[in-house]
């Protein structure tokens, strides 16, 4: 059985022997968002605030996020100075603006029909850099992961991944298991000391993304959207360090300290 990521983190969070949980250190950080609540720097709308996404005006945004959260994985490059850059953006953001890019363009990336068959030279011209020297770590695991992905939805879903959220019927636990059941590439799960856990990451993004695109309503309601839990992003730690909600043990620590050295 696999543990849901909930559960997951309670388990690895009861077992873990080099990471431990601060109270004062939620208590703190549970203010600054409670903050951020307040004057409205942490919001549904913040989504739609980035001219790189989708808004829910477009006809096939849906799609257009599901191709982005297919890709959003590991775009660090093995040398800093030659970092993958699309319009000056780097990360998930360079990603955004060469989706954009290839959409304005009148390239069919957001369509499975297109993606289940494309091939690495069509997706490397996709996510060129800006230089024309650098490339999207990983591009073979991304053509991998769309062909996959589209395949699917063309043979499953009328080639649109409209149909799969409305397959979940309002239920963002539904649609998490069907894009877990569905898609392999979504299924990032690991053995934890005897158990079967799970992080479903970009899974659990594309959700908060589709319902933060659509502020909650439309193809964006959930009426049980709390059962999402905090994406497992590389970042996080670094902010729960920051605000002291997470403590290292000394070997771990170290370990951290040489590897940033890198």
């Amino acid at each position: 059985m696999v543990l849901m990521p909930r559960e997951s983190a309670k388990l690895i969070a009861r077992l873990a022997k080099n990471v431990f949980i601060e109270e004062e250190g939620i208590k703190s950080l549970a203010c600054e968002v409670l903050e951020g609540l307040k004057d409205r720097t942490i919001s549904i709308n913040n989504f739609s605030q980035s001219d790189l996404h989708p808004n829910s005006g477009h006809p096939k945004a849906i799609d257009w996020i599901f191709v982005l959260d297919t890709l959003n994985f590991c775009f660090w490059s093995s040398n800093n100075d030659n970092k993958w850059k699309v319009n000056g953006h780097t990360g998930y953001f360079a990603l955004c603006a060469a989706i954009k890019r290839a959409v304005d363009e009148g390239v069919p990336i957001i369509d499975p029909n297109y993606f289940a068959n494309i091939n690495k030279n069509d997706l490397g011209r996709i996510l060129r850099g800006d230089s024309g020297s650098e490339t999207i770590p990983l591009l073979d695991e991304r053509v991998q992961n769309l062909q996959q992905v589209g395949k699917i939805l063309v043979e499953k879903y009328n080639s649109t991944f409209v149909e799969c959220v409305k397959a979940a019927q309002y239920s963002a636990e539904k649609l998490l298991k069907l894009i877990i059941n569905e898609f392999e590439c979504y299924r990032d799960e690991a053995d934890f000391y005897g158990h079967r856990v799970s992080f479903y990451k970009r899974a659990q993004i594309l959700i908060g993304d589709i319902w933060s695109c659509y502020k909650g309503k439309d193809l964006g309601e959930f009426n049980d959207i709390d059962v999402i839990t905090m994406f497992a992003d590389y970042r996080v730690p670094q902010v729960l360090m920051h605000f002291g909600a997470l403590r290292y043990s000394n070997p771990l620590l170290k370990h951290h300290s040489v590897m940033l050295t890198y």
